[in-house]
């Protein structure tokens, strides 16, 4: 064979390589979801708001297909998105509170885009989503999942709890420009900004300064627009599939409700969904029937053209594009924040024109007359009301298994849900006994303690302690029961150093729920501050009595023992402690009792133990100097003495 034959055949077989490879393309688009958090889809433009400008969802709009009535199951932000992710109601993925594992029984779409082929990567803006700790398993499936600094570092939000749309949207965009070839990419963004609270940077601050909640919108959409002028400029735009949604809406004083997470009214459950098909399909389409943020994984699916067998409660939207189905879809919401308050949660069920909402006083609504939910037409005994309850069963019960079901978190996790104004079911600081949830408060009655209390976590978070008594005051005044709320107050006179005024605060909490571990253990903390160690050891074994596996209660004890010189059972606290959590952290402390009771043998053969996982630590050092001099050996003391200062001095010029 000739050589021009031979490089004929060469760049023959190139150009159907490169054939191939955009064949390749099209049939497996990069896959683009975008959720918005906080975010109301009658507060963007293509939405008909006219107060807001948001150039690239009304673009994406123009170049893809809107939903103009799209409903999330949950208006809270990890539930949500373990809904969207999965395509399954928070019933049925089991994800209802803060730090529950998403069970791995589940399939994400990540993990059947990866099945695929996909490279995947996922880019949060909120320590919610952390997949270590108040998200754990959303992980499942990402190649790259982009969790907040543990431990955060700094006293700013910024990079703390929540990061800026245009970090996130950079760090995306690094992690693509790592992945330009081979595989397709799943990338989810999420963008936290229109979440409270409402602090748009220049020049949105000042464009709204009248509307910061749509400001931090506004600055959000040129967080996306970056993105997607990014994409354009790298020529994968036009190929791609992007879904752009919001994971619940915002209530900005609707029935009362100035955040969400409380009522399943339209004004935190309707949410944006628009989705651009690859090269731009069905383009400036508008779909009017009710659909679900459940659907959104069955739709990219089927758009990709991959069967799935799971099943779902969501169904692919593509009907709807294609032209083959029209009516709306039932919406089944709930949820079960209000008990974190000791309220009754909530459940719904939507559709096209109606609603009922199943609560401690019943709701329904005509919504063709009343489209704001402003007045409740309900009657026990309506055909309608008797339909919606049936297919709220699919929800099962919320009562006595929802406690059971609540996540477990650190202090540092629960300190970072407060900085975000959340809690949790089994945070210190609440727990409701009750298993019915009939017989709980309704929430309507509770939404200005609510409205107090969260805006009060918040005001503690920046150090406003001021502003958050009068607050949590205010909350008393209206229900002088509120347990919360005197927790809270107790907190704040702990970090303020009015301990007496916080353990006499924690006491009546105790006195308010008696059977409360969490309670005890704080007001143990607070005598302990006080002073008054007999108090606090007092309060502690209370606290441990009703719950054995505290471990922070055990150090606490541990320490009161020590102040009190009862060695014995400090040791017996540490040791059980260990048993608990076998961390670094307890038994170095119980290193340090050994060495006040004179057990310097035993001490030693911890110490050394604990240099093996830290031999840069000063400080065993001066403790394994003490355990030497204890055993009269004084040449291995001063060579452990030495090591402790050559350590600090080395720390220092680093």
């Amino acid at each position: 064979m000739k050589i021009w034959q031979i490089l004929f055949c060469i760049l023959l077989g190139a150009l159907s390589c490169a054939g191939d490879s955009s064949n390749d393309s099209a049939a497996s688009p990069d896959v683009f979801l975008i959720t918005i958090d906080t975010l109301r889809a009658d507060h963007i433009h293509c939405y008909g708001y006219e107060k807001i400008q948001t150039p690239t969802l009304d673009r994406l709009a123009e170049e893809g297909i809107r939903f103009t009535n799209a409903f999330t199951p949950s208006p809270i932000t990890n539930t949500s998105h373990v809904t969207i992710m999965t395509g399954l109601l928070p019933g049925n993925h089991g994800v209802k509170d803060f730090g529950v594992m998403l069970n791995p029984k589940h399939v994400t779409l990540a993990e059947l885009l990866k099945r695929l082929g996909y490279q995947t990567g996922a880019f949060i803006g909120s320590v919610i989503l952390d997949s270590r700790s108040l998200s754990p398993g959303l992980n499942r499936g990402f190649d790259f999942y982009d969790n907040f600094s543990s431990p955060a570092v700094g006293k700013s939000r910024w990079g703390r709890v929540e990061r800026r749309g245009f970090d996130v949207v950079q760090r995306a965009e690094a992690w693509l420009d790592a992945h330009q070839s081979g595989a397709p990419r799943f990338v989810w963004v999420h963008l936290y900004d229109p979440h409270d609270p409402y602090e748009p940077p220049a020049p949105y601050a000042q464009l709204y300064r009248d509307h910061s909640y749509d400001g931090e919108i506004a600055y959000a959409d040129a967080a996306l627009g970056n993105l997607i002028a990014y994409l354009r400029k790298r020529g994968r735009y036009q190929q791609s599939l992007v879904v752009v949604t919001g994971d619940h809406g915002e209530g900005l004083g609707e029935h009362g409700e100035q955040t969400h997470g409380i009522f399943l009214y339209d004004s935190t459950t309707r949410v944006p969904l628009l989705v651009k098909l690859p090269e731009m399909r069905m383009q400036g389409r508008t779909l009017a029937a009710q659909v679900r943020t459940t659907d959104i994984l069955p739709t990219v699916l089927d758009i990709l053209g991959v069967t799935n067998d799971a099943s779902l409660d969501g169904r692919s939207l593509k009907p709807y594009i294609d032209g083959t189905e029209t009516d709306g879809r039932p919406l089944l919401g709930e949820t079960n924040y209000p008990m974190n308050f000791g309220w009754a949660p909530l459940r719904s069920v939507r559709e096209d024109d109606t609603k009922f909402i199943e609560a401690p006083r019943p709701e329904f609504y005509d919504l063709k007359t009343d489209p704001h939910e402003t007045k409740s037409l309900y009657e026990p005994w309506n055909p309608a009301v008797q339909k919606m309850r049936g297919e709220l069963k699919t929800l099962g019960t919320l009562a006595a298994g929802t406690a059971a079901n609540a996540g477990t978190v650190s202090k540092q996790t629960s300190d970072e849900l407060r900085a975000l104004g959340y809690l949790h079911q089994r945070d210190d600081l609440t727990s409701s006994s009750v298993a019915e949830p009939s017989l709980l408060p309704d929430p309507k009655d509770k939404i200005i303690e609510f409205n107090l209390i969260h805006s009060a976590l918040l005001d503690v978070d920046s150090a406003r302690f001021a502003e958050a008594r009068v607050k949590l005051k205010e909350v008393l005044r209206a229900d002088p029961q509120s347990s919360f709320a005197l927790g809270q107050l107790a907190d704040i006179e702990l970090k303020t150093g009015k301990f007496l005024e916080s353990a006499q605060d924690w006491s009546h909490a105790s006195e308010l729920q008696p059977g409360n571990s969490g309670i005890l253990f704080n007001y143990g903390k607070a005598l302990k501050s006080a002073g008054d160690d007999r108090g606090a050891e007092s309060a502690l074994i209370g606290s441990l009595k009703i719950d054995p596996n505290q471990y922070g209660a055990r150090l606490l004890l541990s320490e009161v023992d020590v102040h009190l010189r009862d060695f014995d059972d400090a040791r017996d606290q540490l040791e059980a402690a260990t048993l608990i959590h076998p961390t670094f952290d307890a038994n170095r402390r119980l290193a340090e009792v050994l060495l006040d009771e004179q057990r310097y043998a035993d001490a030693l053969q911890l110490l050394q133990s604990l240099i093996k996982q830290r031999p840069n630590d000063a400080h065993l050092y001066d403790l394994l100097a003490t355990a030497y001099s204890g055993l009269k050996q004084a040449k291995d003391a001063e060579t452990a003495r030495n090591r402790a200062a050559s350590l600090r001095v080395g720390s220092k010029n680093n």
